[in-house]
């Protein structure tokens, strides 16, 4: 049986309005990594401000640490929270088969959304006050399609889409446990070897995506994350880096 990790305080709310907004307001009084789970949110949002459809019974959650690395630095856990999530997926699932990585923060089964990731920080310059790593995972239902922009992947569940039947608390613990594991990793060694496993999990690497951020969209074959976790693309008018953008197949 999976344990919780040493060293990650962890808190469960009947309900909130945002455990990311909770990770605000408790930070300054924490002295360790925390981990913040509710079973209900109110006020639920995804990136760029959209609103994140939260069911009772999926996973509402946020990590929250004290890095004391440059911000650019600190926000590549975003991908050291990407694999904790597939092996967590793999474990309660027993199988691997169908899950993939979508740069830069979410998790696909079977092509479908399963997952996503949000990162925000306090703080200015060199030094971060806190950062709060929020998750989202459809454990038991999902969005209907009408509620995601056109073009995005549509949103899928753990159960329907594979039959595991698995509560949110249980599955924070292995995702705390596997967080852990990677987060040891990073501090220990760095990027790379996270960067490596990040791609070996990737989707449509090898393959013709649209990165688009604001009015602008690009193009290109699907090459590589770099160092400093850009996406990057060889398209017409040779290599482009992205260091955020909202990603289409």
């Amino acid at each position: 049986m999976t344990q919780w990790p040493d060293g990650y305080g962890r808190r469960v709310l009947d309900e909130v309005d945002s455990t990311l907004n909770e990770a605000a307001r408790i930070a300054p009084e924490l002295a360790g990594p925390e981990w913040i789970m509710a079973h209900r949110q109110t006020a639920a949002r995804g990136r760029r401000g959209r609103a994140w459809s939260n069911p009772e019974g999926n996973l509402a959650a946020t990590l929250v640490l004290f890095p004391q690395e440059p911000p650019a630095v600190a926000a590549l856990r975003s991908f050291v929270a990407s694999l904790a999530l597939f092996d967590a997926c793999v474990a309660v699932c027993g199988r691997n088969e169908g899950f993939e990585l979508k740069w830069p923060n979410d998790v696909l089964l079977n092509g479908g959304k399963l997952a996503g990731i949000l990162l925000e920080s306090s703080g200015r310059g060199p030094r971060i006050g806190h950062l709060a790593i929020g998750i989202g995972v459809n454990l038991v239902d999902a969005p209907s399609s009408e509620m995601v922009e056109p073009g995005a992947v549509p949103p899928v569940s753990l159960l329907s889409s594979t039959g595991a039947r698995v509560d949110a608390e249980t599955f924070l613990t292995f995702l705390a446990a596997a967080y852990a594991r990677h987060e040891t990793a990073f501090t220990a060694y760095g990027f790379e070897p996270i960067r490596t496993a990040w791609l070996n999990r990737a989707a449509r690497l090898g393959e013709v995506i649209t990165a688009r951020t604001g009015n602008s969209e690009t193009t290109g074959t699907f090459q590589t994350v770099d160092a400093q976790g850009n996406l990057v693309l060889n398209t017409s008018r040779g290599r482009v880096t992205i260091p955020a953008a909202d990603v289409y197949f």
